[in-house]
């Protein structure tokens, strides 16, 4: 069978380039006579793959360098967890938005912790669009500003962020994360699970400045503890070597790319030409607000569920795999990461095309 064109939210695409430089690495990576597999954590050829995907991420993002790069198991999830018990660390308390499925299991978890205050929410519909953010109802002692930068469900993304004065920007940039250019120094702390932009499942990335590091709550584990991954490197235990390497060969092909810059020129071009279809399209309209549209993950529903179904099964005979949107919402959904070249678009929309006259 042919390749077919992956738009799934997560697990989502690798670039082609990259699997095929793993499956030549596979059982011989760079004449070790080992799969990267089963090689040491401890090895000099580990320690220089991890080094490498820590300092392209460095490169590509130009992270400040009073910033630490991790990279931590548990995926984005754990990272709901790990930041407030790190970072509530003076008054206890912070701020959220609610602005989707994943912000709202942070702010839940959160809660565990401290005093979580919500100061902006779009839940009133479904969180179609972003809710105004207004700077006098956040809280100047707060230890930190909690947003998701991208909302994959529900297809919405930040294009200004808030200015929270002293209190540290935490994000949640699972699904955007090097998909276009930012400022790092903006953030107190940026986390993203891999498997939408980075690499394959099975690690996250924590960008984190080092102040807001070593003064984690008394009863935090030591696996939770952000200080003991920056002391021992990332490797506080045995770290998920394959998926970081995959990291690495998926930076390494982002560089290759032109950069992030590059990369975000390609990223507006393939949402323009899907958005401009569904807004000139009779059968297909998006349900994000338009001023709040994701670059990333697009929604998408038809007249009905029955047409939805139908629209799913016969894309997915064409080659076009994973766009039955999340169980949540139903519909459609195109994630067009990093990965996924704007002939995969355009492929999308032809069929999209045609499905719509065969189904007047």
């Amino acid at each position: 069978m042919e390749r077919v064109f992956n738009f799934s939210a997560g697990p989502s695409a690798l670039p082609e380039p990259v699997m095929k430089k793993a499956q030549n690495e596979m059982t011989n990576y760079v004449g070790t006579g080992l799969s990267v597999m089963e090689m040491s954590h401890r090895s000099k050829e580990f320690i220089a793959i991890k080094e490498a995907a820590e300092n392209s991420l460095r490169e590509l993002l130009a992270v400040p360098d009073n910033y630490k790069i991790l990279f931590i198991q548990g995926g984005a999830t754990l990272q709901f967890g790990m930041v407030p018990l790190n970072l509530l660390n003076k008054t206890n308390q912070a701020d959220y938005t609610l602005t989707g499925l994943w912000a709202k299991k942070a702010i839940k978890e959160a809660s565990r912790y401290g005093k979580i205050s919500v100061v902006a929410s779009s839940e009133d519909k479904n969180f179609s669009y972003l809710p105004m953010l207004d700077s006098s109802t956040f809280n100047p002692e707060a230890d930190y500003f909690h947003i998701t930068t991208n909302n994959t469900i529900y297809g919405t993304q930040y294009r200004n962020l808030p200015d929270t004065g002293k209190v540290p920007l935490v994000a949640d940039m699972s699904s955007d994360i090097l998909s276009k250019k930012i400022d790092v120094s903006r953030f107190g702390l940026i986390f993203a699970g891999a498997q939408k932009n980075i690499g394959p499942a099975g690690v996250a990335v924590v960008i984190i400045r080092e102040d807001l590091a070593g003064n984690a709550m008394e009863f935090t584990p030591a696996m939770l503890n952000y200080k003991n991954y920056i002391e021992h490197f990332s490797m506080f235990n045995t770290p998920p070597t394959y998926s970081i390497y995959m990291c690495k060969l998926v930076l390494d092909w982002l560089k290759d790319q032109g950069g992030v810059e590059a990369i975000e020129q390609k990223n507006n071009e393939k949402a323009k030409i899907l958005y401009d279809y569904l807004d000139e399209s009779a059968l297909f309209k998006g349900t994000a607000a338009s001023t709040d549209r994701s670059l990333m993950n697009v929604p998408f529903v038809t007249n009905g569920p029955e047409t939805d179904e139908l629209f799913i099964k016969s894309a997915t005979n064409a080659g076009l795999v994973n766009l039955k949107g999340h169980r949540t919402v139903g519909g459609m959904r195109a994630s067009i990461y990093n990965a996924i070249p704007i002939e995969g678009v355009k492929k999308l929309v032809d069929f999209m095309k045609q499905f719509e006259l065969d189904n007047k």
